[in-house]
């Protein structure tokens, strides 16, 4: 029995982690945006800096492209 509530559990928690790790990476996007615009980098660190926006930005991505493929199923 405690499989059959697992597996009710789990798209909730799957769709509750699209939505926290795509609010999270939309809003990295805009702080790292709005401190770049700010000049609240050094140059020695903007190549990392440039790697997390671009992760984010996958991130943001995966999420969109799931979310696509869920309402393609669910049509």
């Amino acid at each position: 029995m405690s499989d059959k509530k697992d597996l009710k559990e789990e798209p909730d928690k799957f769709d509750h982690l699209m939505t926290l790790a795509n609010q999270v990476s939309r809003s990295t996007v805009a702080v790292v945006d709005a401190m770049t615009q700010r000049g609240a980098f050094k140059g020695e660190e903007l190549s990392t800096i440039g790697k997390l926006r671009d992760d984010a930005v996958q991130v943001i991505q995966v999420v969109e492209n799931i979310q696509q493929e869920k309402a393609m199923e669910s049509d």
